[in-house]
């Protein structure tokens, strides 16, 4: 008989989990299906602290969930080894990152974005945000829309919210209430199930294998979760009051706390689900930022690592800017503030959630139910994001209005861009760089007009 030495993997420290948190805030490219396959490779495949099977049932989880579930993912498996602490900090460093940058690059955009250089960076990258989006409502429906009921769920939502306006949270209640009494007559349709990564062979030997026993602080408490429900509520309920004392309940940083928490509790389907939602709330109602400061600002999540849900950190930015929220003599510190309101009232629940369902979700393992509903929420939410990258269109093929005149180059450029992505397979981060460099050529030339 031969015999095989098995590597044995090593106990993780926290401070070794940090190093590598930390460097996956900085390298977080690529969407959540980058993000995620990232970390398979470097976690189940490289240094084998978490079995594949393991793996796969935590994405499960957060895929369930609302909210960035690349981040959640991170959290969990964060909590997982390390417990609270190991949560906070692989959740925290997948943000922090992003937030830094974003606020950075939203002072430049507003500080310098009337420049001919940057504005004729920020003109070749908008058709190609809204090929962006449009690409986006392709592959989700491409994925999801299996089911003649799926492609009329997507389609009665996208009528709902082009033409009656339907605020987003009705809609998702809607497709939530169809898929599940779809379950009853068509079950065979809401049982196939999607992932962004591919399962392999699994990993015998990792730290956290697939018959691991479940670690002392992730076995179901009452009291360890009446203590997590209370402290997160508590947090909640005391950067609220904090605003409420010192701002007042009409004030914009207390409204970006309001708006961002039903936010963050409305984001299935990922970011771009959420992003119509944004633009109802920020664009159209508190007028926060407009239409083309979101594209810009989807622009740039797009090219900075961490979940793209981090573009609402943008939205705060320019919010806080634009609305003075500390006076017209601290425009930076007004919109540095708004954006880490913004970023702490959405990424809380994420936190919570894992929190408070991880476990549950440990002690039932293979037990997966409840998932009809959230179909029929990824239905919707291709005609919602159908319907959000004709809104974006409008803007950037008609900049004078639907009856002014078409920009061609526009047109021309945002079908190249569709040809990159969907033909060539090229990256979102590749064709935005092209993109800005195109349009820095094209913007100066139209401004030396």
């Amino acid at each position: 008989m031969e015999w095989v030495m098995v590597p044995q993997v090593q106990q993780v420290s926290l401070w070794q989990a940090f190093k590598y948190w930390l460097k996956l805030g900085f390298i977080s490219f690529g969407g959540p299906a980058g993000q995620i396959s990232m970390m398979h490779q470097e976690l189940v495949d490289k240094r084998r602290w978490i079995s594949e099977k393991r793996f796969l049932h935590a994405l499960n989880y957060c895929m369930v969930l609302p909210g960035p579930e690349a981040q959640q993912l991170a959290t969990y498996i964060g909590w997982l080894m390390h417990g609270v602490k190991g949560g906070l900090l692989a959740g925290g460093l997948f943000v922090l990152p992003s937030l830094l940058l974003l606020v950075l690059l939203s002072w430049i955009y507003l500080a310098f974005g009337h420049l001919p250089l940057v504005a004729g960076v920020l003109y070749g990258i908008k058709p190609a945000v809204t090929a962006i989006v449009l690409l986006a409502a392709w592959r989700i429906g491409s994925r999801a829309l299996k089911h003649w009921f799926l492609w009329g769920i997507a389609a009665c939502s996208f009528v709902a919210i082009s033409v009656f306006k339907v605020p987003f949270p009705a809609i998702l209640l809607g497709a939530a209430l169809l898929g599940w009494l779809g379950f009853r007559v068509w079950p065979e349709i809401f049982r196939a199930s999607n992932h962004p990564v591919t399962a392999g062979q699994g990993v015998a030997d990792a730290l956290i294998g697939d018959h691991s026993p479940v670690p002392v602080h992730a076995r179901f408490s009452r009291r360890r979760t009446m203590v997590t429900l209370l402290c997160g509520i508590g947090l909640w309920l005391a950067a609220m009051a904090v605003l409420w004392w010192s701002v007042g309940p009409q004030h914009d940083l207390t409204l970006m706390g309001w708006f961002f928490t039903k936010a963050a509790l409305l984001t299935f389907g990922g970011a771009y689900a959420v992003l119509p939602y944004v633009v109802q709330g920020g664009v159209e109602h508190y007028g926060w930022l407009s239409a083309t400061q979101m594209m810009d600002g989807l622009a740039l999540g797009e090219t900075t690592p961490g979940p793209l849900i981090m573009v609402v950190s943008f939205v705060g930015f320019v919010g806080g800017w634009t609305k003075s929220v500390l006076g017209p003599d601290w425009l930076f510190a007004g919109g540095a503030l708004a954006a880490c309101v913004v970023t702490f009232f959405t990424f809380l629940p994420s936190f919570l959630f894992i929190l408070l369902g991880g476990p549950v979700v440990e002690a039932s393992r293979n037990q997966m139910r409840f998932t009809a509903p959230l179909t029929g929420i990824t239905a919707a939410v291709v005609g919602v994001i159908l319907n959000l990258a004709l809104f974006f269109g409008q803007h950037v093929l008609f900049p004078d209005g639907v009856g002014g005149s078409l920009d061609w180059y526009s047109l021309v450029w945002g079908l190249c861009c569709v040809g990159l992505l969907y033909k060539l397979e090229w990256s979102i981060l590749r064709v935005i760089g092209l993109s800005a460099a195109v349009g820095l050529i094209a913007g100066l030339n139209l401004l030396s007009v």
